[in-house]
């Protein structure tokens, strides 16, 4: 039984870690878009402008990858809990 339980604390504490790194993640990536969102706004060249757009796009994919990620984990949190 002690091994269950602290078999069960690890599992929690690498979900916690996860979880950590996926929101590190996500700060992360809401930073770049602010940049390029920023890039987008100052640029006036057809293909600087078209650069952004697919950075711009890149990085919301990216989010909504982290966002599907940590509720999937909070999910099956709750699901264990």
């Amino acid at each position: 039984m002690a091994e269950a339980v602290k078999s069960s604390r690890r599992q929690a504490a690498e979900r916690e870690e996860t979880r950590r790194q996926l929101v590190e993640g996500m700060k992360q990536t809401r930073d770049q878009l602010n940049h390029a969102y920023a890039q987008f706004n100052i640029y006036t060249d057809p293909d600087l402008v078209d650069a952004c757009v697919y950075e711009i796009n890149s990085l919301q994919s990216r989010y909504s990858y982290y966002v599907r990620q940590v509720k999937a984990l909070e999910a099956a949190r709750e699901g264990t809990a």
